[in-house]
């Protein structure tokens, strides 16, 4: 019961270095008289101050610095003091080898922004520990990183957080990240408005804030060549330049869907004519047919001729161009967005998306399509 507890394990070689956690807890019920207290050796060294260990209370001694071990063989040895009545004790030991990586770590600056990313959503990802990018095979899920040599620190060259349950805020330590090249923000729960400082991140070429509840005016920054921008499916979100309160023209009215991942668009299409607006005292004319002759009808002022109704339809993938996929959505109504575009280039065309959130069903809207059919 005198001889020291000894725990020996093999050491890589003379370089090698470990790091080591020993856990201590006094289990037994002691008598009046018994003691039970120890001193540590490591390879020969005082590892630690004599330990008593307290009931059922873990005392854990740690290494401070890294240790190698000579001969191939590392040794760890409890021994019982002069005094003690009883034998040590180990109760846990932690043995870490310290892994020399020929890699740069990431960007320090880089490092700080993604934490502080995680902070601000509460992200919750098993292996979002360590290095984000280094060493590759256990690289974080949803970055990618930039591995120039093994001399040059890993820059963050991608962001993609699609579905994660993000909230608030687009996270301001995205600016940080000076060398992204994509960012997915795309199927969350964002609000606000889009910041401009994804602007000034010149290394951007594409960005999905689509699927969010953002609002306002997106950057003109944004807009830029080279740069590709998807944001459907926020509703209150707008480019910069785009009319508020667009004057009546000549509109074609195409209701359009067709069968998507989020969304089941049912096609249909209608157009019709919208006059200018009226002035006062003034009642428009309208073409007769050719059986019969013209006739203009107003109250001391010449009329304007009206645009003779024409129906016609269009496919999907015309409605995908004229539309530019709808990028920009001109409202919401009780049974989807709407959305705008031009045919020939020229003509305004107005896109009503029936979604599968919608509480209204296809039945009600088939019958508002017929409806504007037959009005229109």
């Amino acid at each position: 019961a005198s001889a020291p507890l000894t725990i020996e394990w093999p050491s890589g070689g003379p370089r090698d270095q470990y790091y080591l956690y020993a856990h201590f807890a006094e289990i037994q019920d002691l008598q009046a008289n018994d003691t039970r207290e120890f001193n540590i050796l490591l390879n020969g060294e005082v590892f630690s101050d004599t330990i008593i260990p307290k009931k059922l209370d873990v005392t854990t001694v740690p290494s401070v610095t890294p240790t190698t071990c000579q001969g191939g063989e590392c040794s760890l040895q409890l021994t019982r003091t002069k005094t003690s009545t009883l034998p040590p004790l180990l109760n846990a030991l932690e043995i870490y080898a310290v892994i020399q990586f020929p890699q740069s770590e990431t960007n320090e600056n880089e490092v700080a922004a993604i934490k502080n990313i995680e902070a601000t959503y509460g992200l919750s990802r098993i292996n979002w520990q360590g290095d984000p990018c280094v060493p590759q095979q256990f690289m974080w899920d949803g970055l990618s990183c930039s591995h120039t040599n093994i001399s040059t620190a890993p820059r963050i060259t991608s962001l993609n957080l699609s579905s994660s349950g993000l909230t608030g805020n687009i996270a301001a330590a995205i600016q940080n990240l000076t060398q992204l090249v994509k960012l997915d923000l795309s199927n969350n729960s964002l609000t606000g408005e889009v910041p401009e400082f994804l602007g000034n991140i010149k290394s951007l070429v594409f960005i999905n804030l689509s699927g969010n509840d953002l609002n306002g005016t997106i950057p003109q920054s944004l807009q830029r060549k080279g740069l590709e921008l998807l944001h459907q499916g926020n509703p209150r979100l707008v480019s910069s330049g785009s009319p508020t309160n667009p004057t009546k023209k000549s509109i074609l009215v195409p209701i359009v869907a067709s069968v998507a991942s989020v969304a089941i668009l049912i096609a249909a299409l209608v157009l019709y004519l919208v006059l200018r607006k009226k002035k006062p005292s003034t009642v428009e004319a309208f073409h007769k047919p050719q059986s019969m002759p013209a006739r203009n009808v107003t109250h001391g002022i010449s009329p304007e001729p009206s645009i003779e109704m024409k129906k016609r339809r269009f496919s999907y993938s015309e409605v995908i161009k004229m539309t530019n996929n709808f990028e920009r959505v001109l409202g919401e109504g009780g049974f989807g967005v709407v959305c705008h575009g031009t045919v020939n280039g020229s003509q305004q065309v107005a896109v009503k998306l029936l979604s599968q959130s919608s509480t209204q069903g296809y039945k009600e809207f088939k019958a508002e399509v017929d409806l504007l059919l037959r009005v229109h």
